[in-house]
């Protein structure tokens, strides 16, 4: 065990130690250039997943709207309100404006990404489909590249659907107890259960959750922070104003003025959106839409909904408090946000917070359980490996539920996912070009008149695309 801790400890370094988040950061601004501000030409069309229509009417499949809402129930979680509070008190109120520049840039990342999850999905039953980084590696690049989708699969076997399931098993029963009093077993016995009910279902069970609870953690969250900020409108001009000014060192942040402002401000917002991490393109690729650059701009919107939106909100409840002091120690993380929600609401408000993570922590956890069976299927067809690894992700539910140092085992989470995200950038960063044409084709169709573009397999002969996935005489 001090050997594999040793080891992991030393990946964590050398990914999230200092050289993933540069070049993630550097990575965005390269596709948001050379895609000409990509998220930016199409941010109008994004709003136009909230309709929920599926985009041939198919009540069977899964709509562009169920998935978004299942990759928004994923991202939105702990960072959006414990991290938002960390970054603050490590990097001052600057930090804010780091975490919504990271969000503009990496939402051109996981259009991008998205996208190619889209092209090189395939179809997996009636009407669900299945892919994401393992297939558009192995289709996209070849199958001499099929031992980094297997690298990339195992770290997302690891690091999502086992590792962080137990951590938010752990984050339920923990905020349960301290706020209602009820036992760790009991709250971890409830949460397995309603588990097991969703994911035995498939991927249609858990799109259809989160339909249901996404809209209703995101709008009783965002509704009692909008409450807050019209209740201080007035003094919303000078926290913008100070976000900014602590942004570039003029108001000195408590952990080393500018440095720490940028640093922990990219750091918590791209834990947040997870945008190029290689998480969300799992779920993209389950979407039946016209044209793979839709369910992109769809994606795109999930990055912003979770960071510029959720975690703004997060942010001005804080500042606009009278809790948050600069260079106060000993009250950070979910503490200050419930103590700053209180400060504007009153103690009951501690008990709506309760409510939000558990809901928040649930919408990870299906999330999540997705993304393990995903990275299953990339190595394995076996329904016997599936189920066994579903009973396994409800034993560690619960057991990250019933036991307050159980997680300490599962220190190879972040490791995996320092990893999986490398493989990830290596993979779109090869496949940039074809990205583009697909793009270029999106944005010729709307050029054209098209006002809802068709993809055609036809005009990509060299691309090795599932026929069945993509036939055009669908949309007729």
């Amino acid at each position: 065990m001090e050997f594999l801790h040793t080891l992991f400890g030393y990946i964590d370094a050398l990914t999230w130690g200092w050289a993933l988040i540069p070049i993630l950061v550097v990575f965005g601004v390269f596709i948001t250039i050379m895609s000409g501000f990509v998220q930016v030409e199409f941010f109008g069309r994004m709003f136009r997943v909230l309709s929920g229509r599926n985009q041939n009417n198919d009540p069977n499949a899964i709509s562009a709207r169920e998935a978004l809402l299942v990759s928004v129930g994923g991202r939105v979680g702990g960072g959006n309100i414990a991290g938002v509070a960390v970054a603050i008190t490590l990097g001052g109120p600057g930090a804010v404006f780091w975490m919504w520049c990271i969000a503009l840039v990496g939402m051109a990342t996981s259009l991008v990404e998205c996208t190619l999850a889209q092209v090189y999905k395939r179809k997996d039953g009636d009407h669900s489909f299945r892919g994401g980084p393992a297939d558009y590696i192995r289709r996209g690049l070849g199958r001499e590249y099929n031992w980094l989708a297997i690298v990339y699969a195992i770290c997302l076997l690891a690091a999502f659907g086992l590792g962080f399931n137990a951590f938010q098993g752990n984050t339920v029963a923990g905020a349960v107890q301290d706020s209602l009093g009820i036992d760790r077993m009991i709250t971890g016995a409830l949460l397995t259960v309603v588990t097991g009910f969703v994911i035995f279902g498939g991927i249609k069970r858990i799109a259809k959750a989160a339909d249901v609870v996404v809209p209703i953690m995101a709008v009783g969250y965002l509704g009692l922070a909008l409450v807050a900020i019209v209740l201080n409108i007035q003094e919303i001009p000078s926290v913008i104003a100070r976000i900014v000014s602590s942004a570039f060192g003029y108001e000195e942040a408590i952990a080393g003025g500018m440095g720490a402002a940028i640093a922990q401000g990219l750091r918590r917002g791209l834990f947040s959106n997870e945008a190029g991490l290689g998480s969300a393109p799992n779920v993209a690729a389950t979407a039946l839409v016209r044209h793979p650059v839709s369910q992109g701009v769809t994606q795109a919107f999930s990055v912003f909904i979770d960071t510029i939106v959720i975690c703004s909100c997060t942010a001005f409840l804080i500042l606009l408090g009278d809790v948050y002091t600069p260079g106060a120690e000993g009250i950070d993380g979910v503490v200050l946000t419930q103590q700053s929600l209180a400060s504007h609401f009153g103690e009951w408000s501690r008990y709506a917070l309760t409510l939000a993570i558990l809901l928040f922590a649930f919408s990870s956890i299906i999330y999540n359980v997705y993304l393990g069976e995903n990275a299953l299927a990339a190595m394995t067809d076996s329904k016997m490996a599936l189920n066994g690894l579903r009973l396994l992700i409800l034993g560690l539910v619960f057991m990250g539920a019933a036991a307050p140092s159980a997680t300490a085992v599962f220190f190879f989470s972040d490791p995996m996912m320092g990893v999986l995200a490398l493989v990830n950038l290596v993979a779109i960063l090869m496949l940039f070009p074809t990205a583009m044409r697909v793009v270029n084709d999106f944005r010729a169709q709307l050029k054209a008149g098209v006002a809802r573009p068709i993809f055609d397999p036809a005009k990509f002969p060299d691309l090795d695309l599932d026929r069945e996935a993509w036939d055009p005489a669908r949309w007729k």
